[in-house]
């Protein structure tokens, strides 16, 4: 589905990626985890085509995506929900929702309005609401809705539940365990771990733009020492 392979960016001339591989399979969902600042953004702005990689090569289903505009990626069946959401703060959920819509990879059970909020049930009542009227935990709702709305084969998400309250969380993930039984291949960055744990197939640590660990849940969660030298505070 998804292959990174020694995939180096700058911003500038401040290098920041040095030689990334991961790897994202069909139905697999994978975390991208580590502390602030040690590459994960990005890395998926790489992939997203929003940063120009300066070495490498990414492939999305088969094809070569590291010099493709982000467009054209998005158009592939990659669907992004990024840092901070990112809704159109003056358009209705509803809106919001319309202006992403499309089928382009032949979904034969594509997502609809209808299919989002028995998803996520809490943007029902606010469906003519402005996307600025709505509350944190519920503009993260909207954006994943967004994104699905495209009908994507790979979805990513750039810091799921930063910054949500536990009831809110709880709703994205479970909206994520669906996603997963419905076999769509998510590639996910998040900080609570004990979720992630019980989500995800694999996991990638990255530390100062380089991957320097990947393993399964199982090996992970036993892992104190690797969590603390990695993950900690």
């Amino acid at each position: 589905m998804l292959k990174l392979s020694q995939v180096k960016a700058a911003y500038g001339t401040s290098k920041v990626l040095f030689g990334v591989d991961l790897e994202v399979e069909k139905g697999q969902t994978v975390t991208l985890l580590g502390r602030n600042g040690m590459g994960k953004t990005t890395t998926v702005r790489c992939i997203t085509g929003l940063l120009k990689t300066t070495g490498g090569e990414i492939s999305f289903q088969t094809k070569p995506v590291h010099n493709e505009p982000s467009y054209v990626i998005a158009r592939l069946g990659m669907g992004l929900v990024p840092e901070g959401r990112q809704i159109f703060p003056n358009l209705t959920v509803r809106e919001n929702l319309i202006a992403t819509a499309s089928n382009r990879q032949n979904a034969t059970a594509p997502w609809t309005i209808d299919s989002v909020l028995e998803l996520f049930p809490a943007l029902e009542t606010r469906i003519n609401n402005l996307g600025e009227h709505l509350s944190g935990g519920e503009q993260q709702m909207l954006a994943v809705g967004r994104a699905l709305m495209t009908n994507p084969s790979l979805l990513i998400l750039d810091e799921a539940t930063e910054g949500l309250a536990p009831l809110i969380r709880e709703e994205i993930w479970k909206a994520l365990r669906l996603l997963k039984e419905r076999e769509l291949s998510v590639l996910l960055i998040d900080k609570n771990l004990d979720a992630l744990l019980d989500i995800a197939d694999r996991h990638y640590i990255m530390e100062r733009g380089e991957v320097v660990w990947q393993g399964d849940s199982e090996n992970l969660k036993h892992d104190t020492e690797l969590q603390n030298r990695y993950l900690g505070i």
